[in-house]
């Protein structure tokens, strides 16, 4: 590790691939330190002031003090997410009396809960597991999984319910998973970093990544390709700024945030 360099925190998970392609293997190895915890842990880290930057899951933008977003670059969905699913054996969500949750999720564990609040007007009982499905659906009624996990369970007689579909029906919008932040007293040391930049260079190598992930995740070429270019996007639009403020709002309308703070966003250095 370079003390010289920016540090940064990001998962590794196959949807976030794209954003650090160019930190670990492009045109940008080198220009910063990047570790790969979970996005809970990346969050933490953050707080902490031991990372000067972080892809953090976007609910905690709200929970952390002096950070700031950086516009346009995150891990989203205008549709299907697949990486973020419920799973039940009940037909209906309403009948739902108990949920675990993934441990590495915070965005999704409070969209989970906003949506039976508002939406379902249910209120389960929630407990935090380790993403085992088998023994979370043993102790619990549904389970919450995130990431790459997410995708390759054994689906057999279970209820699979897309998360960032869910949103969608309710509401209309996209979902913002993602995002990367950056300490507002750490701007001197991240001011330097083209997040956008870095994720172009890495929309630009889905194949490399594709062979890369195919030998860890036991999915098709097609289906891991489909994945990073039809459900996920990197980009924020109009309809996914407006799902990410709903969902802020109605956050703190079940108290799962002490308040709502305006967005902030990162300008990067001119150099």
């Amino acid at each position: 590790m370079n003390d010289h360099l920016p540090n940064l925190a990001a998962s590794s998970y196959l949807n976030s691939a794209p954003l650090i392609w160019s930190f670990t293997q492009g045109s940008r190895k080198g220009t910063v330190n990047l570790t790969d915890p979970v996005p809970s842990r990346c969050a933490d880290l953050l707080a902490e002031g031991t990372v000067d930057a972080a892809l953090i899951p976007v609910i905690e933008y709200q929970r952390i003090a002096g950070i700031s977003l950086v516009p346009d670059v995150c891990v989203g969905s205008t549709g299907k997410v697949r990486s973020v699913v419920l799973v039940t054996r009940f037909k209906n969500l309403e009948d739902i009396r108990s949920v675990a949750l993934d441990e590495s999720s915070r965005t999704s564990a409070t969209l989970i809960k906003i949506i039976f609040r508002e939406f379902l007007d249910v209120e389960p009982k929630w407990m935090t597991s380790a993403p085992d499905v088998d023994q979370m659906l043993k102790d619990s009624d549904a389970a919450l999984i995130i990431g790459d996990p997410a995708m390759t369970f054994a689906r057999h007689e279970l209820r699979i319910v897309d998360m960032a579909s869910l949103w969608r029906q309710y509401t209309g919008l996209g979902f913002v998973f993602a995002v990367w932040a950056v300490r507002n007293s750490d701007v001197s040391r991240a001011g330097t970093i083209d997040f956008a930049g870095a994720r172009d260079e890495g929309l630009e190598q889905i194949e490399t990544i594709v062979s890369q992930y195919e030998k860890e995740i036991p999915l098709t070429r097609h289906e891991l390709r489909d994945y990073l270019t039809g459900d996920i996007t990197f980009h924020v639009d109009e309809p996914m700024k407006r799902g990410m403020q709903l969902y802020f709002d109605l956050a703190y309308k079940h108290g799962l945030i002490p308040e709502v703070k305006g967005v902030q966003r990162f300008k990067r250095s001119e150099i």
